[in-house]
């Protein structure tokens, strides 16, 4: 059906994902440390499935969306000194959306139960007789140097591996023991410690731990953003301050941090570190950023348009019937969108691929020819390039009908010079525009990661109907 995402249709029916995220209840879902590919399938049930979603900031964004249309979203991130909401805030926040009937999801990044502040919020909800559910997501202290070929244990080099806070409660005295720390024989995974790096090396140098131990800091670890600064206990504050390395990064203290030079896998591939706009309607973007991902790059997802059904679903219908009767010569498609909203009608009408096979069927390019097959049905007619222009020119050149369409915006230029654009001007003029569907502006949810400020409106490509 047009329209509907299939991330977020994939994510709701996910097998193992347990059941839908529940009215009057808050899930306190882990999201992993940032790549999507890591969140588990009970958080992407949960989140594919809330109406009221409250995201962190180190949360991966590209996850939101796969929430519901009618989802509430609310950015409750926190950067070092910049909170948008306090804790308390936070707090009241859920315990007032579940109590108005939402199925709320607090989206963490991480684990909640691991240096997060899940289990405060665990408790206000429990204090207010909201239910919780808990749900783990894979902690970035792991993940992190795994993502950058450090192992948290190795044998021979670290049996064990502690897991500390370098971002305490500044109104209470420190509870890190570094003598313990220093004591662990094993790696040291220190959390949120960027901006204290120096007085922990200093602590833990102190207190015994060789200066020349290695240590590596993960900056935005397991995602396309992700950095490695490699140094020693004894240099590495003076390493980010040269560097101006700053968080959310972890720290590893420990030998094992020597092995990234034969282990790193993860920003060696070819477009780490690169970031892509993706200006495709929500449906269409997925496959592609999933490629691009897969080659190391961030995309961004941007699209200027959503897909909406027709205004004339009568028309539509009625063209659906007339292929059932082989009225047209040529139906052509302008892209997957089309391709669905017309076999869909033709569907809705009691039929399938076989009323189609009184007409030749012309598609614009691989991808709506792609989506043809996925249907059943073989494109006759694919242009060497792949716009509106080509398939006309295309079509002129194959057979000249006296009424023809291709649905979508009359192009400016045609291709060919001034027997392109005639033939255009011929095939827009003439014949059947039965609406398959519409464009309009993609609209940007509360919560939602940023999108271009202005969309421009325009026809979203569809289907043309040739008729002879």
């Amino acid at each position: 059906m047009t329209g509907v995402d299939p991330v977020r249709e994939a994510a709701a029916e996910l097998p193992f994902g347990g059941d839908p995220a529940r009215p009057g209840t808050v899930a306190l879902v882990g999201a992993g440390p940032g790549d999507p590919g890591l969140i588990t399938l009970r958080a992407a049930r949960l989140l594919a499935t809330a109406t009221f979603v409250a995201h962190d900031r180190l949360a991966p964004a590209a996850a939101l969306a796969m929430c519901r249309d009618d989802a509430e979203l609310l950015d409750v991130g926190k950067q070092p000194d910049r909170h948008k909401l306090s804790q308390d805030e936070i707090n009241q926040e859920l315990v007032a959306a579940a109590r108005t009937g939402h199925a709320v999801v607090r989206w963490k990044g991480g684990d909640p139960f691991v240096l997060a502040r899940g289990s405060e919020e665990a408790q206000a909800c429990r204090a207010a007789g909201v239910p919780v559910e808990v749900v783990p997501g894979i902690t970035s202290g792991v993940a992190a140097p795994a993502y950058a070929g450090i192992p948290a244990t190795h044998r021979g080099l670290a049996p064990g591996f502690a897991v500390v806070t370098g971002h305490e409660d500044p109104a209470t005295a420190t509870q890190v023991d570094y003598a313990a720390l220093a004591a662990f024989p094993g790696t040291l995974l220190v959390y949120m410690g960027v901006g204290r790096i120096r007085a922990i090396a200093d602590a833990l140098m102190s207190a015994g731990r060789r200066g020349d131990e290695a240590v590596a800091l993960v900056r935005w670890g397991t995602t396309p953003r992700q950095e490695v600064l490699s140094a020693t206990l004894a240099t590495v504050a003076d390493e980010v301050q040269a560097r101006g390395f700053a968080a959310p990064a972890v720290a590893v203290v420990g030998d094992v941090a020597a092995l990234r030079g034969e282990l790193s896998w993860f920003d060696t591939r070819e477009l780490h570190g690169h970031s892509v706009v993706v200006p495709r309607t929500r449906q269409q973007a997925s496959a592609l950023s999933e490629r691009l991902r897969a080659l190391g790059a961030e995309p961004v997802e941007a699209p200027t348009i959503a897909t909406a059904a027709s205004r004339e679903p009568q028309r539509l219908a009625a063209a659906a019937g007339e292929l059932r009767d082989r009225a047209y010569d040529w139906v052509a498609l302008t892209s997957p969108n089309g391709v669905a909203a017309l076999l869909d009608a033709v569907a809705a009408a009691g039929g399938d691929a076989r009323w189609l096979a009184g007409a030749r069927v012309a598609a614009v390019g691989t991808g709506t020819a792609a989506a043809l097959a996925d249907r059943g049905v073989r494109a006759d007619l694919i242009p060497q390039r792949f716009t509106t222009r080509g398939l006309a020119a295309a079509l002129m050149s194959v057979d000249a009908p006296s009424r023809v369409v291709v649905d979508g915006a009359q192009p400016r230029r045609a291709a060919g010079g001034p027997a392109g654009r005639r033939g255009g001007d011929r095939l827009h003029r003439a014949g059947d525009q039965p609406g398959v569907h519409r464009g309009r502006p993609a609209r940007r949810r509360r919560g939602r990661p940023p999108r271009p400020r202005r969309a421009r409106r325009g026809r979203a490509p569809g289907a043309g109907l040739m008729r002879s």
